[in-house]
């Protein structure tokens, strides 16, 4: 009953995915002592258990996807107990700053006439 309870990656990639979706939650709360125990419990989950996974696969690009992200946490520590605002969010391992992706959305019509002519409105 109690293996249920915690989640259980079947790779690296997914272990680093979950640890990513969690910074990201907890990137702009309150710094407390249990959020810094919590953090410092991810980060060196990410050192030990999920780098020798990492290791193991043996795919370059995500050995090179974790050092950059440890080193992106570790950053946040750093950053967070300074007193400073963190401005930025992780996505694919590495950070984007806030607003920084503008997504237009539009929707493409057909123009009644010869041709096949199309129009866009946003």
């Amino acid at each position: 009953m109690s293996k249920d309870r915690y989640l259980q990656p079947q790779s690296g990639l997914e272990a680093m995915e979950i640890i990513q979706k969690l910074f990201n939650q907890y990137r702009k709360a309150e710094l407390t002592r249990d959020l810094l125990f919590y953090h410092q419990n991810l980060v060196s989950r990410l050192q030990g258990d999920i780098k020798d996974a990492v290791v193991q696969e043996g795919n370059p690009d995500l050995i090179k996807d974790l050092e950059t992200m440890t080193k992106i946490m570790q950053d946040w520590t750093a950053i967070r107990l300074s007193g400073k605002p963190y401005p930025a969010k992780m996505r694919h391992f590495r950070l984007v700053q806030e607003g920084g992706r503008v997504k237009i959305k539009r929707k493409t019509h057909k123009i009644k006439g010869s041709g096949n002519h199309r129009a866009v409105r946003h």
